[in-house]
């Protein structure tokens, strides 16, 4: 049995949570919202964040206090809206246990920096890359948290590790594959976000299956051309993290950012479809990185700037899908 904390109780943390206890771990959660300390912990139930689910595993418990969360961690699992990962994760620098093995859930690129979130994470708590790992797939919290068929990619530089944590969150519904390509996997759920904005947004402007593919084929070549640039493995853009939680991301009105996207197809400026849009939609500020790091290491990436000038200038979806047809004629 491992002691396993999760820091963040949001969707996607307690439904990640509970596939933990569901291991056998005995989970602790943590989070900065009382009402949620107390649902958890005293009445085994997220209703703020997951009211789906009406009885969260007995073997979760909740605090509201950095210290106490952590102390007899073995593992950490980081699940915080990734802009604010670095100031969150501050707070607990020195508190972490020295073995123990930080985990992100994280899918994203912070702001101004244009890090990965494994570059946020070690730097944030002083970590080795050897006690840091990553977690991503095709992962839609409501599902998991249903207990549906799912399975991720634990990556990790050291694959001993990456094996501990794949064990901690392995279930008869719920399986872990590993890998040392710790930069394949931030970069593959870090930059498809980008890709379900422009599928949402063709979608909710009434495209069909024939744009959706377009957009989501040319994005997977963007986003693996622009991987591989960074030190990823191309072919991990071909498996559960690439491929796969395209996919998910992709079809899925349970996907926040799909679900930004469309709300912009049907005309809602982007203040609006923040309003009405299910949760944080990380592919809004990773657009923009993106679109910086094609630059910095020479890659084009003309998805990530059509929806950059979608959210900075407001253009429509026709004039987003047309700056894709530029006129010029490459290899596929």
């Amino acid at each position: 049995m491992t002691n396993v904390t999760v820091l963040g109780a949001g969707a996607w943390g307690t439904a990640f949570g509970q596939v933990l206890a569901d291991a056998g771990n005995d989970v602790t959660m943590w989070a900065i919202e009382p009402e949620i300390v107390e649902g958890i912990r005293d009445h085994h139930h997220n209703g703020v964040r997951l009211p789906v689910v009406e009885e969260l595993p007995h073997n979760m418990t909740a605090t509201g206090d950095r210290a106490e969360a952590v102390k007899n961690a073995d593992i950490i699992v980081v699940a915080i809206a990734a802009q604010f990962a670095r100031v969150a994760l501050a707070e607990f620098k020195g508190l972490i246990p020295q073995d123990a093995i930080v985990v992100s859930l994280m899918k994203g690129i912070e702001r101004n920096t244009n890090k990965r979130m494994d570059e946020v994470v070690c730097e944030s708590l002083g970590l080795d890359a050897e006690h840091f790992a990553a977690v991503s797939g095709p992962n839609l919290s409501k599902e998991i948290a249903m207990r549906q068929p799912a399975a991720t990619v634990v990556g990790c530089a050291n694959l001993d590790n990456a094996e501990k944590v794949a064990r901690a969150c392995t279930t008869d519904y719920f399986k872990a594959f590993i890998t040392t390509d710790v930069i394949g996997l931030e970069m593959c759920g870090s930059l498809k976000n980008v890709v379900a904005l422009a599928v949402g947004m063709a979608r909710g402007a009434g495209y069909g299956e024939n744009t959706a593919a377009m957009i989501e084929t040319r994005g997977l070549a963007e986003l693996t051309a622009l991987g591989e640039a960074a030190g990823a493995d191309p072919k991990t853009f071909a498996g559960l993290a690439g491929v796969g939680d395209l996919i998910a991301t992709c079809g899925s009105p349970l996907s926040r950012n799909y679900t930004f996207g469309a709300n912009l197809g049907k005309g809602l400026s982007r203040d609006e479809a923040a309003k009405v849009s299910n949760g944080v939609a990380e592919g809004v500020p990773t657009t923009a990185a993106v679109v910086a790091l094609g630059k910095q290491y020479g890659v084009p990436t003309p998805l990530a700037c059509a929806m950059n000038r979608v959210l900075e200038e407001g253009i429509s979806c026709a004039d987003m899908l047309a700056q894709l047809f530029d006129g010029t004629i490459t290899a596929e």
